[in-house]
């Protein structure tokens, strides 16, 4: 538990502070890294959280419902950060104006401390292993170009020294929502229902960005032989990383 608390803080951490230390990265460069953990994120949603989700049938009968709804809830989060959680950056133009910095940072905690939640470990329910390592490194990859670009969307509005603390904010969200779920879960103040509820929400929001990603990385839908290398090289380690390693 407490290894995964510190992946998720750190990998965060580490990549706001290297959009705050290379002032001059490649617009082109950050998009590859975000196809392939977006790629990563949808491979690992269908192939390691839905069957899971599934596999309690007493669960199952809703469970659709819950990823439709998490899938609506992230539309509507998406509001809030205008995007950020799939790469959208608009460093040089007026794409974040409409929205403050308190809207992006609660839209942006919201997400991350829900996901967070598919990291806790209840034992008592058959059938959920999401602790495995094949979630965590996909959270990992979403976290890092999700860090980076809300760090370079800050600076455009804030002085380094906030920016820093509400990177460290963000980066204890999805920590936070795994402690909170395993300590509501060991004090019998939410059930395996609520469980299985949050988990559903959680697989439609992934959904939500995974594919906004993917789709909006070819506005003109053109063929690119680059981008289709990279999505099939994520979706190859997250097939080996769950059926073979």
């Amino acid at each position: 538990m407490l290894i995964n608390f510190g992946l998720l803080f750190f990998s965060a951490l580490l990549a706001g502070l290297v959009a705050i230390l290379v002032p001059h990265w490649r617009e082109q460069d950050f998009k590859k890294v975000l196809i392939f953990a977006g790629s990563y994120l949808f491979s690992i949603t269908i192939l390691h959280i839905f069957p899971e989700l599934f596999a309690d049938r007493e669960s199952a009968y809703y469970m659709g419902l819950y990823i439709l709804l998490g899938f609506l809830l992230q539309q509507l989060l998406e509001f809030m950060s205008s995007g950020i959680e799939h790469g959208h950056l608009h460093t040089h133009g007026n794409g974040h104006k409409g929205n403050t910095v308190t809207t992006l940072m609660i839209g942006l905690f919201l997400h991350a401390f829900l996901e967070g939640t598919l990291l806790s470990k209840q034992p008592e329910l058959s059938g959920h292993h999401h602790g495995s390592e094949t979630l965590l490194i996909g959270m990992i990859l979403h976290k890092i170009p999700e860090a980076f670009a809300l760090v370079a969307v800050l600076l455009t509005r804030l002085k380094k020294r906030l920016v820093l603390i509400l990177l460290v904010v963000f980066a204890l969200a999805s920590p936070f929502g795994m402690l909170s779920t395993d300590l509501l879960y060991s004090q019998a103040v939410i059930g395996p229902s609520t469980i299985n509820m949050l988990f559903g929400l959680v697989a439609g929001g992934f959904l939500h960005i995974s594919t906004t990603i993917i789709f909006e990385s070819s506005p003109q839908h053109k063929f690119q032989l680059q981008k289709l290398l990279i999505i099939m090289l994520a979706a190859g380690l997250a097939i080996l990383s769950e059926y073979v390693i």
